[in-house]
């Protein structure tokens, strides 16, 4: 078989002129045409907030983050005031819509430790057995493989996917360490520890003492961690993953299908695997500028990757402007000034100042260079590859880390669905091929 014949006929049966979707009022990628989202459904879980409108434009303001309701800002500061971890908190709230009072925050966390160890011989069978050199992979696989441990896995009563979804949260950090585990020590070689979760720690204590030989963390390093999976947790019903997982559970399939497409969904570099294009960014940056204390030196070279001079040369500053947010993203807000506080810890003060510079000066680069004043904000992304290098955590658990903190914003709306949905999720698709006669095999040339 000549694949390139065939592949020639792929590309040339499935063009579609550009021209076609404005004649058809089409809204891709389920945007309008102003750049706002098309709203195609109701939620009280979560909140994206960076524009307001204004006579049919968009109005730039400070962007905010709601959990229920919530701002994501004040579970931060209170978890922070009162020296605890939050993440656990913000699951409570995304699954059940109140905060938690201090018994029933206490509960939920033992609840939580208590299911974080693996169902008898899953992890032999379904992940030591079948390693995979990708986590997200393996982590969809594992995903799938609960549906055979799990004694009524068909079960679509609210309860029963409610049991489900909370042992999914608390696993998720047990099967993404011990699927890193399986792959360093089956594809690269090295000696393979496998670790038991404690069931008395916080989802970032355990996670760590998971991936870590000998177990050991600071309490900073915990507590950045934790504010990493509270402001990841969840970012409206409309984003690529939780979309996926709430169109598949909209079918009534079982909660394992729906919750393994959101982690396939988030596998993808134009989700959850942003930061790891600003790390190879940064790096390209840290070899190519010779003093990163001068600014016009680091203008200069932000301008060459606009331009499309230089690294991969898309065009793009990784990790500068967002779908949503406008002047702030509070996600790297918040993580910016634990970035700074683990970098004097670490030793990364320079690293971190560079990462200041460029911040600051994309805003006024992107103006000189694109001639426009639309304003540039630093995403989330920016700063959590940095934070999880400078914690020690390898780049092939970037991605992984982020559906571990991201699964209970999966979860809370496919309970949501669930309970309130009703309908499948069928958007229509205009075909535009035209017909064509039937020609007889032995008419063919």
């Amino acid at each position: 078989m000549d694949m390139q014949y065939y592949l020639s006929k792929i590309f040339e049966n499935n063009k579609i002129e550009e021209d076609l979707y404005a004649r058809y009022d089409v809204k891709r990628g389920l945007r309008n045409a102003n750049g706002t989202g098309v709203v195609v459904g109701l939620t009280r879980v979560g909140d994206v907030h960076g524009y307001i409108m204004d006579e049919g434009e968009r109005v730039p303001v400070d962007g905010k983050l709601y959990y229920r309701g919530i701002d994501v800002e004040m579970l931060v500061k209170h978890a922070q005031q009162e020296n605890r971890y939050g993440y656990e908190e913000a699951v409570y709230l995304l699954m059940f819509g109140n905060l938690p009072t201090r018994s029933e925050l206490d509960a939920f966390t033992r609840y939580l430790g208590e299911k974080r160890a693996l169902p008898d011989n899953f992890a032999e069978d379904s992940i030591m057995k079948a390693p995979s050199p990708n986590i997200m992979n393996k982590l969809a696989r594992s995903v799938l493989a609960c549906y055979a441990y799990d004694p009524n896995p068909e079960d679509l009563s609210p309860g029963n996917v409610l049991r489900q979804c909370l042992e999914l949260i608390a696993r998720f950090p047990t099967i993404v360490a011990y699927s890193y585990m399986a792959k360093k020590h089956y594809y690269d070689r090295e000696s393979l520890f496998i670790h038991t979760p404690a069931a008395n720690g916080s989802t970032a204590e355990t996670l760590l003492s998971l991936i870590r030989p000998d177990q050991k963390f600071t309490r900073l390093e915990a507590e950045v961690l934790d504010l990493a999976l509270i402001i990841h947790a969840e970012h409206g019903g409309g984003n690529n993953s939780t979309f996926a997982v709430r169109v598949i559970t909209s079918t009534d399939t079982d909660t394992y299908s729906a919750i393994a497409a959101g982690v396939g969904s988030l596998k993808g570099n134009k989700h959850g695997g942003a930061n790891i294009k600003v790390m190879g960014m940064m790096e390209n940056i840290k070899a190519s500028v010779k003093d990163w204390s001068d600014e016009e030196e680091v203008a200069a070279y932000l301008a060459r990757l606009l331009k499309g001079e230089a690294y991969d040369r898309t065009g793009l500053i990784y990790g500068q402007g967002h779908a949503v947010y406008t002047l702030s993203d509070p996600r790297a807000t918040l993580l910016r000034s634990k970035a700074e506080e683990l970098a004097a810890e670490k030793g990364f003060e320079k690293e971190f100042q560079l990462y200041r510079t460029i911040e600051h000066l994309v805003p006024t680069v992107f103006q000189q260079v694109k001639g426009s004043t639309k304003p540039i904000c630093t995403n989330v992304d920016f700063y959590s590859g940095f934070v999880y290098q400078m914690l020690g955590i390898p780049e092939e658990l970037f991605t992984p880390l982020f559906a571990i903190s991201r699964v209970a914003g999966w979860c809370a709306h496919r309970m949501e669905e669930i309970v309130a949905g009703g309908r499948i999720i069928r958007p229509a698709n205009k075909c535009v091929q035209p017909r064509l006669a039937y020609v007889p095999l032995a008419e063919r040339g």
